[in-house]
């Protein structure tokens, strides 16, 4: 049987009398040192590991590493680089730390620096991808080598809690929802764009829920701000104009689809309730709004002047939005309620698009023939 602690042990003699040492600043965990210190970017590849991602999960202390996320993080950094931020790297020590603190009492027992044989391995607990990235931006800047990173180390005490240590940490992580990231993104045009007509617009001013991304049913808002972001992103999408163009374009479609829509107004003007006009009809919902933003595009692509796309979309004035139209059932709608899955945003979309007399795109028309057969 081959001796897996041969390597580990050669680490250690190869490496005897030579160490890091971080400034870092001790602090108490459920009975437990672990210190914050800061880190250069230049070490973060060379120094911290993470588990093979073909050693079963079981031996694993952490989630296989997501590839396609990097090159996204990586262009984060590279592209933002007076205002990128990357929270603190946790990490675990696996062999000797030793804090020097610099006073024997008040705060500089707390600051101080620790020592840690380079026979040790670090193991990342959280922040894998956000290591990969470091190591994939550094390939192509390594000026930010020298710019640091905060990193919080406890003291390894074996794969269990590493396992548990992983798992605390990502336990109560929750996901801040699409809308509040559309309201406080300003890299974005798009979310730009889209804060606008929801704080400008005669449409929508005062009727978008700006922070959750879905409404209760008392909710006195029409639409949400994740809504419109993706209703903008479909009507928007690959047209050549200029963010001046796309404001004044979108700001104009929506006017016009308002008009085709009776209830929106009604709404505005109190001859509706908002929980209503949601619980009675199609149009308020993303669905909707993703849809008729897909169809406005087509036309936009031919012509974004008035006088051409505005007759071409005014039969959307003919749907029937009502929940109740059978012809919701399956395309929008799916066991009594609203789906906003790609297949029923397709099927939403031809629906709409056979109304405006539109052509199907191959994989519009491919989901429609499953949905005729019954497939979908």
């Amino acid at each position: 049987m081959v001796d897996q602690r041969a390597p580990r042990r050669k680490a250690e003699v190869a490496f005897a009398g030579f160490e890091y040492v971080f400034p870092a600043i001790r602090g108490i965990q459920a009975g437990r040192e672990y210190f914050v210190s800061m880190c250069p970017l230049r070490l973060i590849p060379t120094m911290f590991v993470f588990d093979d991602e073909e050693i079963a999960p079981e031996v694993r202390a952490q989630r296989m590493l997501n590839k396609s996320r990097v090159p996204v993080l990586a262009r984060y950094i590279l592209d933002n680089p007076d205002d990128y931020v990357f929270s603190a790297l946790t990490a675990s020590i696996d062999g000797t730390v030793t804090f020097e603190q610099v006073a024997e009492d008040g705060i500089g027992m707390r600051i101080g620096q620790i020592r840690v044989p380079m026979s040790a391995r670090f193991l990342i607990n959280d922040g894998q991808h956000r290591r990969a990235a470091i190591e994939h931006a550094l390939k192509e800047q390594p000026d930010l080598g020298d710019e640091t990173i905060a990193v919080v180390f406890f003291h390894d005490v074996g794969l269990a809690r590493s396992q548990q240590l992983f798992a605390d940490l990502n336990r109560h992580a929750v996901r801040p929802c699409r809308s509040i990231g559309v309201l406080y993104d300003q890299r974005d045009d798009l979310a730009a764009l889209t804060r606008l007509l929801a704080l400008k617009s005669s449409v929508f001013k005062q009727h978008v829920e700006m922070e959750r991304s879905t409404l209760s049913a008392r909710s006195r808002k029409l639409f949400t701000l994740s809504a419109l972001y993706s209703a903008n992103q479909s009507l928007l999408q690959g047209l050549s104009i200029d963010r001046d163009d796309a404001d004044s374009l979108a700001q104009g479609f929506w006017a016009f689809i308002d008009s085709l829509i009776p209830e929106w107004e009604q709404v505005r003007t109190r001859r509706m309730a908002a929980p209503d006009v949601r619980r009675e009809y199609l149009h308020s919902h993303s669905i909707a709004l993703q849809a008729i933003g897909r169809v406005g595009n087509a036309v936009l692509r031919d012509s974004t002047d008035v006088a051409d796309w505005q007759p071409r979309l005014k039969s959307l004035a003919d749907v029937d939005w009502a929940r109740t139209n059978p012809d919701w059932e399956g395309r929008a709608i799916v066991g009594g309620r609203v789906s906003k899955s790609h297949t029923q945003v397709t099927l939403t979309v031809n629906y709409l698009r056979r109304v405006l007399d539109q052509r199907l795109s191959p994989e519009e028309q491919r989901i429609e023939d499953a949905y005729q057969r019954g497939d979908s």
